[in-house]
This record gives structure tokens, C-alpha cells and sequence, in this order.
């Protein structure tokens, strides 16, 4: 599950921050004990996340490469927030490890530092994953309205796999991704996409659907912004991935490229 900062207008995802403050206590501990060596120390470790960075971000293009094929330069953008962590972790620790064969002055520093932000950042990355509020949410029992009129509760989609998306028409990032979620839509019938619109009028909403050729199914109007509440909206827009249980597995701030929707579908599909 993904938490998140929100500073004014920008939504910094919380794995984001724990890898940021990691090789800052990792930089600082090996400062510390390297002394005269320190700031040498601290580069290293820098320098190890920043590749770590790219090899993650590599590793998660090329597992979901048939993705990003059609439109190769979406691989350049990151707020896709698609990552893969082991590949980064190992490239970042190998890299670390080399320098320590090349400079052995700075082994003992060095090590110290790693391990220091290697266990903060694992640490971290369980707290995460398994004590952040909202694990293992159940779809509420809130009943909503389609654009049409009709009455629905988000529990009756309990049964199958259910991908719940908070938007509005104004949210630019909502716009972009819309069309993928569409998608998916198309191409996973077993599984339930809802798509909440955040305190807009019908006629707004199939207005803009309308333009664009968006024929939605489960089009939901949150006028009170209950199920937003709910759901600890922190931003738009955001998106929530439950088990056939009806169990929030995972929660998206931020948009989504195919690649990363695919990824959470993977999680939760049977």
C-alpha cells in the first residue's frame, strides 16, 4: 500500500521519502565515522541510490516492456511510480561493495552507513506494507449514485477483483490516465472498475465522458465526497486495488501508466 506526504499541490509517495531518508541517515553515519574520509563516504552512498534508482526503474520497464513498446519515451516518466525495488536495492549494494575493494580505508565506514540505511529502509518498507491504516479495508457500505439516477452500494462489487478510482474532469493527471483505466476495462471483464467522480454534477460528468469517448461502465457521482472520506483520499487522483474478498490490497496516489495498472491488477487477480 502506498502512503504519501502531501506537500501544497505535490504528493510525494511515502516509499519515495523512506528510500530519501535512508541514504541520508546512511550519508550521515558514514560521515560520522569516516571523518577525515566522510564526505567521500557520503558520495558513495549517494551515488549507490542514484544507480540503485536507475536499475530499478530499468528492471520494472523491462519486466512490463510490452507496455511501454507502443510509446517508448513513457518509459522516461517516473510519476508512474513504477519501480522495482530488489533490482535497485542489489545494483545499489554491488556498486557499494566495489568501491569498498577499490578504497579499503573506507570499508569500515562504508559498511556502517549501508547497513544503517539498509535496515532503516527495510524497517520502514514492512511498516509499509503491513501496519499503515487501511490494510485490508473493506469496500464500505455507501450507497452512491450513477449519472442516470440509480442507486449503488460499493459493497454489492464485492465477488471479483474491484479497482476503485477517485477522479474529477478537472484533475490533469486523472484526464491522462483515464483512457488506460478504459482500457483495462476492455481488457479484464472479470474484474470490476469503478469509477468514482469527486463532488461534480452529472450533467458535467457524461458531458466530459461524452467528448471524449469514454463509455464507462460503473460511473459513480460522490457529491459529498463521503467514499472520498472514506477512503483517506489524500489526492487525485487515486486509485484503490480490493481482493474477490472485497479487501484493499493496495492504494495508488498519484497516476497510473499501463504499465503500473498492470502490476496492481497482477496483484490482485486469482
Amino acid at each position: 500500500m502506498n502512503s504519501a506526504l502531501q506537500l501544497g499541490p505535490l504528493v510525494v509517495p511515502g516509499a519515495v521519502l523512506l528510500v530519501l531518508v535512508a541514504a541520508a541517515v546512511s550519508g550521515q553515519v558514514g560521515k560520522r565515522i569516516g571523518r577525515a574520509g566522510g564526505d567521500e563516504v557520503e558520495a558513495i552512498v549517494w551515488q549507490s541510490l542514484l544507480l540503485g534508482l536507475l536499475l530499478a526503474r530499468l528492471a520494472f520497464v523491462w519486466q512490463f516492456r510490452s507496455a511501454y513498446l507502443p510509446a517508448l519515451l513513457d518509459m522516461l516518466d517516473i510519476r508512474d511510480g513504477g519501480w522495482n525495488a530488489e533490482a535497485g536495492f542489489i545494483g545499489g549494494w554491488l556498486y557499494a561493495v566495489a568501491q569498498v575493494a577499490r578504497r579499503p580505508l573506507l570499508k569500515r565506514p562504508l559498511l556502517w552507513a549501508l547497513a544503517c540505511g539498509t535496515g532503516l529502509w527495510l524497517a520502514g518498507s514492512v511498516a509499509l506494507a503491513v501496519w499503515l491504516p487501511g490494510k485490508g479495508q473493506a469496500l464500505p457500505e455507501i450507497e452512491l449514485a450513477t449519472p442516470q439516477g440509480a442507486r449503488v452500494r460499493l459493497s454489492d462489487f464485492k465477488g471479483a477483483p474491484t479497482v476503485v478510482n477517485l477522479w474529477a474532469t478537472w484533475c490533469p493527471p486523472c484526464v491522462r490516465e483515464m483512457p488506460v483505466l478504459h482500457q483495462a476495462q476492455i481488457d479484464h471483464p472479470a474484474i470490476h472498475f469503478v469509477f468514482l467522480n469527486q463532488r461534480e454534477p452529472a450533467a458535467r460528468v457524461v458531458a466530459w465522458l461524452a467528448a471524449r469517448q469514454l463509455p464507462l461502465r460503473n460511473v459513480l457521482l460522490d457529491e459529498t465526497g463521503s467514499a472520498g472520506a472514506a477512503f483517506n483520499q489524500q489526492a487525485l487522483p487515486t486509485t484503490l486495488f480490493f481482493n474477490a474478498r472485497g479487501e484493499l490490497v493496495s492504494r495508488r496516489i498519484g497516476e497510473l501508466s499501463k504499465a503500473t495498472l498492470t502490476q496492481r491488477i497482477e496483484a490482485i487477480s486469482p
